[in-house]
């Protein structure tokens, strides 16, 4: 029934989040042009549910580069164009995962989608069981990343400081999956935008999905 009911509700709300952030795509699609003529829109090669491949779509928020690698997990500041940080300071490059959301190959909220080959990674272990359900535009390893990991540029540091909390909270959101966790999940993401919007840090929601790893990580 909750599998149905999380359908039902990322259909409706992807429908509504079209609609209602038209005005944000205008913005966006004007702002990127003006930014740095080219596409629009940035795909990326992603893991969904099931480990199946599908293609996520986000507003291109980097200068187009050829040999650019695409799939680190830090993005390439050098390429980042100062309109490309405002919308992904307030997430609205992330607005096309709508379509994915429509389409049924994303869910309003669950682990992030893993990049190919970053597959052993994120995908091993106790951790293949974020494959169970579906691949969110939010969730708790996504809001982790917004209110803390999305401040470390270095890939290195990244992986020492973000990575492991960030990759428990894949695992953590598939036991705790249930329409109240996932209605939390969108709670706290509006609350987080509000606090990048007026330049500050959730840091009560930071402790609290730290909390969340750490419990999990002792099992």
């Amino acid at each position: 029934m909750y599998r149905i009911i999380k359908r039902l509700f990322d259909f409706i709300c992807a429908i509504l989040g079209l609609i209602g952030t038209f005005p944000l795509w205008l913005l966006a699609i004007i702002g990127i042009l003006m930014s740095d003529w080219g596409p629009i829109f940035y795909t990326a090669h992603r893991i969904g549910k099931g480990n199946k491949p599908f293609k996520m779509f986000k507003f291109r928020s980097m200068r187009v580069a050829k040999e650019a690698n695409e799939t680190s997990l830090r993005p390439d500041e050098d390429r980042i164009f100062p309109f490309g940080h405002f919308i992904r300071k307030v997430k609205i490059d992330e607005l096309p995962q709508l379509l994915n959301i429509l389409n049924g190959t994303m869910s309003v909220v669950g682990p992030r989608p893993v990049a190919q080959d970053q597959f052993e990674l994120f995908r091993t272990g106790k951790w293949n069981l974020a494959a169970e359900v579906p691949v969110g535009l939010s969730g708790p390893a996504a809001l982790y990343d917004f209110i803390y990991g999305d401040q470390f540029t270095d890939e290195t540091e990244y992986m020492e400081k973000v990575f492991e909390t960030r990759r428990e909270l894949e695992y953590v959101y598939v036991k705790k999956s249930s329409v109240s966790y996932d209605l939390k999940m969108i709670v706290y993401t509006i609350i987080c935008i509000f606090y990048a919007l007026v330049g500050k840090e959730c840091t009560w929601i930071l402790d609290e999905l730290i909390v969340s790893a750490n419990e999990y990580m002792r099992k």
